[in-house]
């Protein structure tokens, strides 16, 4: 048996444009699905045409335009989306029930993955609001898929290392400090942190994978399962030097909130939850989900000390 053809939705997107690569590195035929009415962002042209340079093929569709999702659905046998979810930037979540609309029409696809890649919104039914509607989103598309009867695979990849490591997990900062770092109450809580290039290449894996067939699988890669704490304690060890050290209470962290715009507010609340409740690394896996790193034991993932030094 052959392997799947992959159609990739959000292909040129921060987690999206990982999706290809890693579809084509695993020997896939890759389609990237693209609106017609680009215009002129130069740079999505010309990671598109970088696409095709690579193997992958471009087909036209929109979410507008139902039958253009149906005329390229019926071409693959999975679909990955990747569309955003992140209110920072973007927040189109819900247009994926047009995708599962289309889907279900062409009724050929084998395995469908939405749009997830982060915290397991079936685990958040008690998150905070405004926080709250991003995990209730991905459950009204969740319900959608198996209402239609889709096959899927669910992706919980956690924490982001680009956004979580790279801010020694501070909200609002990309780049770890040489001088000072603010903890998360004591900086105990356990998180985990997974390379983006690592989601991307666990993502393809499962999609001819019979075990994770209507599963969510958890990226937990073993030696990334680490505090705030942990993390900050790896950069000194870096740079030879002691940070100067704060700490928020959960109760402060909350109440910097008031005054936010909502977008920020529904940032904080997650980075709350994280980081305080410990949502992430607080349960164990039953048998609705499998585990990455023991699925795939050959995937030499990027731990978080390593991942730090790109910022020497």
């Amino acid at each position: 048996m052959g392997k799947s053809k992959v159609l990739v939705v959000g292909g040129t997107g921060y987690i999206g444009k990982r999706i290809v690569k890693a579809s084509l590195a695993q020997g896939h035929e890759t389609y990237v699905l693209h609106r017609p009415e680009i215009g002129v962002d130069i740079e999505k042209v010309q990671m598109l045409l970088s696409f095709k340079e690579q193997g992958a093929r471009l087909i036209e569709g929109s979410f507008s335009d139902h039958r253009s999702l149906v005329d390229a659905v019926i071409q693959v046998d999975v679909v990955i989306c990747t569309i955003s979810g992140v209110h920072i930037r973007s927040h189109h979540i819900l247009l994926q029930l047009k995708l599962v609309d289309a889907i279900k029409e062409a009724g050929n696809i084998k395995r469908f993955l939405p749009s997830e890649f982060g915290t397991d919104p079936a685990r958040m039914a008690d998150a905070l609001e405004p926080g709250r509607v991003l995990f209730d989103d991905k459950m009204v598309v969740r319900k959608a898929i198996q209402d239609a009867g889709i096959p899927f695979t669910y992706i919980s990849a956690n924490c982001f290392a680009g956004y979580f490591v790279g801010g020694l997990c501070q909200p609002g900062r990309i780049l770890p400090s040489r001088e000072s770092v603010c903890l998360f109450g004591d900086g105990n809580v356990k998180a985990i942190y997974v390379d983006e290039d690592d989601i991307a290449t666990y993502t393809v894996k499962t999609i001819d994978d019979p075990r994770t067939l209507n599963k969510t699988l958890y990226l937990r890669p073993p030696e990334n399962i680490l505090s705030q704490r942990e993390v900050v304690k790896m950069w000194e060890k870096l740079i030879g030097k002691e940070l100067e050290k704060t700490s928020i209470s959960a109760e402060e962290f909350l109440a910097q909130m008031k005054g936010l715009d909502y977008a920020q507010q529904v940032g904080l609340v997650h980075y709350y939850h994280v980081c305080f409740d410990g949502c992430l690394a607080n349960f164990e896996i039953g048998e609705e989900g499998e585990e990455a790193s023991q699925l795939y034991p050959e995937v030499n993932y990027t731990r978080v000390k390593d991942y730090l030094k790109r910022y020497l």
